[in-house]
């Protein structure tokens, strides 16, 4: 429907009525009449005449409909009774993250009985009063007195006696222990190793097997063994010759009875039993009588090395020295005997004398000395006295 068929209501033959609220006025309205004479026919033949675009927004009076033409029918009153349910809708709460942490928005968490009684945001505790006996404000603050937390959380249950425990000494050396133990049994399950996945009990036993027989096979063959030792059966006593046989003079007397001279023993030693070269620190000598059991010289071989697998000869330097009461000592006689001139016995022979040498030698690579020794019968003197000797 064209809103001009309406122009015939009162307000097209007027101007625009102020507002006026007739429940609540005793007066009667006055309307006085428009300027504008009437013209019923002007709102039908709109669409023909020539309007500005502009009335219905400039307030300019038009023949379309207009709420205010009609008759007023109390105070106008704001749409929705008066009031803005959007303004006054209350603002929707985001979901904070922090809010069960920082006492200022409402706890989502009920943990341990928290946020269950409490309102949302934070309540500031109330100042505690002051202890009995505080006399100045210093002593009040310094007791010991309720302190707020603000940005600590709640605490957590107690600690149980067995996490006590378990921070002092003796519960941390249980710890150890218990640690140890538990390694332990689990190597010995063969679940885990010494050294991580390594060293398993398996691996190990195999590891010291193939170790014993690294090591025995290295000591079979780097240890020495002790020589065997042999005398050269027709000269076992040499001359002495060189710087030696100069330094010991060559002597026998009747008074007193006594008699010293150098010599050498000529020695055979058997290496065929060691793998590398047999080293002698020092070799010792001693020289006894067998017959009377007294001792008739010394002996001293210094540092020599020997090759292996071989029979080397050694000569060890002897001093033959002895001192009797008189010429008729046993020993004296039977030494003077056969170192005499040997134009002196019938076909030139003389006699043989007899000797037990006993040899002390320190070997490389051995911890302690080895002896060995030896008896040689009827050997002949390695020196021969002058004919006009005593």
């Amino acid at each position: 429907m064209e809103y001009d068929r309406k122009s015939t209501v009162s307000s097209f033959y007027g101007g625009r009525r102020g507002s006026f609220d007739a429940l609540n006025h005793t007066e009667t309205p006055n309307y006085a009449p428009s300027g504008r004479p009437r013209d019923d026919a002007s709102s039908f033949y709109a669409d023909r005449q020539p309007r500005a675009s502009h009335d219905m927004l400039t307030g300019g009076q038009s023949a379309g409909y207009n709420a205010s033409s009609f008759f007023a029918a109390g105070r106008l009153e704001p749409l929705k009774g008066g009031r803005d349910e959007e303004e006054e809708a209350p603002e929707a709460q985001t979901w904070d993250v922090y809010a069960d942490f920082n006492n200022a928005g409402p706890r989502y968490s009920t943990a341990f009985g928290i946020g269950q009684h409490q309102e949302a945001g934070y309540h500031q505790l109330p100042p505690p009063p002051p202890p009995p006996g505080a006399k100045t404000e210093g002593d009040a603050d310094s007791a010991l007195t309720p302190v707020e937390l603000v940005t600590v959380p709640a605490l957590g249950p107690e600690w149980q006696l067995s996490e006590m425990k378990n921070m002092t000494k003796s519960g941390r050396r249980e710890l150890k222990s218990d640690k140890r133990r538990e390694k332990w049994r689990a190597w010995h399950r063969g679940e885990t190793g010494l050294c991580g996945k390594w060293f398993t009990k398996k691996f190990l036993i195999f590891f010291i097997f193939g170790l014993c027989g690294i090591i025995g096979t290295i000591l079979a063959l780097t240890i020495p063994r002790v020589p065997g030792l042999s005398f050269n059966s027709s000269t076992p006593l040499l001359a002495a010759t060189g710087a030696y046989n100069a330094s010991i003079p060559t002597e026998f007397s009747r008074y007193p009875a006594n008699f010293s001279f150098p010599a050498l023993a000529d020695i055979q030693v058997d290496t065929t039993g060691n793998f590398i070269p047999l080293t002698f620190n020092h070799i010792t000598a001693s020289v006894w009588d067998p017959n009377t059991n007294l001792q008739v010289g010394t002996g001293y071989f210094g540092k020599d090395t020997l090759p292996a697998k071989s029979y080397p000869k050694i000569q060890v330097p002897l001093n033959f020295s002895y001192v009797a009461s008189n010429d008729s000592d046993p020993t004296w006689n039977e030494w003077y005997n056969a170192c005499k001139n040997s134009g002196l016995y019938t076909g030139g022979t003389r006699p043989g004398v007899s000797f037990k040498l006993i040899l002390t030698m320190d070997i490389a690579g051995l911890p302690t000395t080895q002896a060995a020794s030896t008896q040689v019968d009827a050997a002949p003197c390695p020196i021969e006295l002058p004919i006009n000797s005593v």
